[in-house]
């Protein structure tokens, strides 16, 4: 009875890999004939939040090479257009299509003068992220969400490479006392992704033509309170900045074959249920 149990568990176990490992893979790679085109922009709407940096610390010579004494954090960028930066835009509901092509830039993360570059990532689903590390001075990479990594950096010019094994969001702290530290990557299951440039711009290419829901995802930009972490460099209880949770606004989005269609976002402090029925 017991033996019975015990296959019939296993069988059961079985069974939800296999639906896992379908559900992780359903996205086809296809030739895309006369795919058509998505250009759009994020735009910010109302007044620009005041955001406050952090000050800078800890390893001033290495950090704050300019003498600034302060860190933007670099949660909202809205450039002199109102364009939105390292906002994500990508096609919720879409299961065939072209092969991977994401940005090798977003697959690549640099720590340079105690910062993260670039600030938003995007690494296929059982991709690799490749780190490095340009400061003389000790950074940990600790990783949450779908990843959860820690990864010490104490030399300069040292570079590492971690696969990234689940779906979802990942967010990227220092623990080594630099709390200004912070970015976002996204692990993703298909191609249709993209971050807006400087001026909020995006464009998604070779999408194959039909009805989609095309959502704008940001990382969030208040800060709602501290955290304290340890510094492993100093073992001192340090205080990071907790931020807000992300924001997303979707639309509905028709593709043409062959044709190019504009997709406009609003962006603002108002609830993104608001904002997405502009």
């Amino acid at each position: 009875m017991i033996k019975t149990s015990l296959l019939a568990a296993f069988a059961i176990i079985l069974v939800l890999c296999a639906m896992d490992s379908a559900a992780q893979s359903s996205y086809e790679t296809i030739t895309v004939s006369n795919g058509g085109t998505i250009t759009g922009t994020v735009k910010w709407s109302g007044p620009v939040p005041k955001l406050a940096p952090v000050a800078i610390n800890k390893d001033a010579e290495v950090c704050d090479p300019q003498g600034q004494k302060k860190r933007n954090l670099e949660r909202l960028v809205i450039s002199d257009n109102g364009g939105v930066a390292n906002t994500v835009v990508f096609l919720k509901d879409i299961h065939k299509g072209k092969e991977m092509d994401l940005p090798e830039t977003r697959q690549f993360l640099n720590q340079k003068t105690c910062r993260y570059e670039p600030h938003v990532l995007l690494v296929p689903d059982k991709g690799t992220l490749h780190l490095k590390s340009s400061d003389p001075v000790l950074h940990t990479v600790h990783m949450s969400g779908a990843s959860d990594y820690n990864l010490p950096f104490p030399f300069a010019n040292q570079t590492v490479s971690r696969t990234m094994n689940r779906e979802g969001i990942v967010d990227l702290r220092c623990n080594a006392g630099h709390v200004w530290m912070n970015a976002e990557m996204m692990v993703v299951p298909h191609p249709y992704f993209v971050v807006t440039d400087e001026d909020g711009s995006f464009k998604l290419t070779d999408v194959p033509a039909g009805e989609y829901e095309i959502e704008a995802w940001h990382e969030g930009w208040k800060v709602t309170g501290q955290g304290a972490v340890y510094d492993v460099m100093t073992q001192m209880r340090v205080q990071r900045p907790v931020f807000s949770d992300p924001m997303e606004w979707t639309k509905k989005v028709s593709v043409p074959a062959n044709g190019v269609v504009d997709v406009k976002f609003t962006i603002s402090d108002r609830r993104p249920e608001m904002a997405a029925s502009r």
